[in-house]
């Protein structure tokens, strides 16, 4: 695949603030070069979000994951806004992405974690948002993980369940989980479960 992109160009003729609160939201009025030698000048509002960190809870042993399950505002139009998704957090302080993943994991499993290894660092929705995340598989003791936990100060109302493999892997064959992080964290699992037990037996 030929992507000789790297010699595009764009600049930014306008940069507009439309709000200012714990997530900012700008207008861009930009110009890039395209495809066939031109320009495009283009409107577009910006999401501007802090990075996240995502981490899969994994026990070899017990053949286990351990997912969180909380209410989500941005999946009120589905039948079920209770998602069960992997531990998560942003990036909203002098933190390292590692350093994250071990607070949150604690913060909303109860859990220490192990080793991590890194899956991915991708852009969940770049049409609209500059968000990038950080994603993990971790070890786990899935035996430690159990009820309800979350930071009250953060409004977070957070359920445990310890979820066997397979299991897992069907519930995201079959839609239960539908959330992009936790997808692609059991999706690369499901690939790479035996290279990854080797690995960590190293």
């Amino acid at each position: 695949m030929n992507r000789d992109t790297d010699r595009f160009q764009f600049r930014i003729d306008q940069h507009e603030s439309l709000y200012h609160g714990f997530y900012k939201m700008d207008r861009l009025t930009l110009t890039h070069q395209t495809f066939n030698g031109g320009e495009l000048t283009i409107q577009r509002e910006l999401m501007d979000r802090h990075d996240a960190v995502c981490v899969l809870l994994v026990d070899l042993a017990l053949n286990e994951v351990v997912l969180v399950e909380q209410f989500r505002v941005g999946a009120i139009k589905t039948p079920n806004p209770w998602l069960l998704e992997v531990v998560a957090g942003l990036i909203d302080k002098d933190e390292t992405p590692d350093e994250v993943a071990r607070r949150e994991a604690i913060e909303e499993a109860g859990v220490e974690l192990g080793r991590l290894h890194p899956i991915s660092h991708y852009l969940p929705s770049p049409g609209g948002s500059n968000e990038s995340v950080y994603l993990y598989v971790a070890e786990a003791d899935a035996s430690t993980a159990a009820g309800v936990h979350g930071l009250d100060d953060e409004g977070e109302d957070i359920r445990v369940h310890r979820v066997p493999f397979d299991d897992a892997f069907a519930a995201c064959r079959d839609g239960r989980i539908n959330n992009a992080a936790a997808l692609i964290a059991l999706q690369w699992l499901q690939l790479n479960l035996a290279w990854l037990r080797q690995h960590w037996s190293e």
